[in-house]
């Protein structure tokens, strides 16, 4: 996965992950790619700094947090940084349960076969139908690397209770 910092013909900035740079130049050409803030399909990359990690940080099981970039209202005044962290978080996580929740609802859980399932259809053996299921890193890895394009269904922290 690859993080790419996007700005609009409006000048909005936000960020978006892809599964590689070939599939942020595929879903950009099919206009996939738009604003969260206004919607435009004129999207480009913006400068990002490289994520460096020094000799300390190089034995660490787990990154640090990466930034959220969310849209936020004119009329929300958190009172001060970390309020404005929770509420974006809290945000971010609603919109990923929405997310989720639309997925579940109006997909098929295909569950083990996911792997099967995805390329019997995209080799156009079964008919198209969206899906959701189970796969192993090796199995999402291979999917993509035939082309297939798959993205995990977010987990959320309420969903390890």
């Amino acid at each position: 996965m690859i993080r790419y910092a996007l700005r609009c013909d409006r000048d909005h900035d936000f960020e978006s992950w892809f599964q590689s740079s070939s599939a942020y130049d595929s879903q950009v050409r099919r206009k996939l790619v738009t604003c969260p803030i206004c919607g435009s399909a004129k999207v480009e990359k913006a400068i990002m700094a490289p994520r460096i990690v020094g000799k300390k940080g190089r034995g660490r099981a787990t990154p640090p947090p990466e930034p959220v970039a969310t849209a936020t209202t004119p009329d929300a005044a958190p009172s001060g940084p970390t309020s404005l962290l929770m509420a974006q978080e809290r945000e971010l996580r609603a919109k990923l349960k929405e997310l989720r929740d639309h997925i579940v609802k109006n997909a098929d859980n295909v569950g083990e076969r996911f792997a099967n399932e995805a390329r019997a259809m995209h080799y156009g053996d079964k008919e198209h139908r969206p899906i959701y299921g189970e796969a192993s890193p090796d199995e999402a890895k291979s999917l993509i690397d035939e082309g297939i394009e798959v993205s995990p269904l977010p987990v959320l922290p309420e969903d390890r209770n």
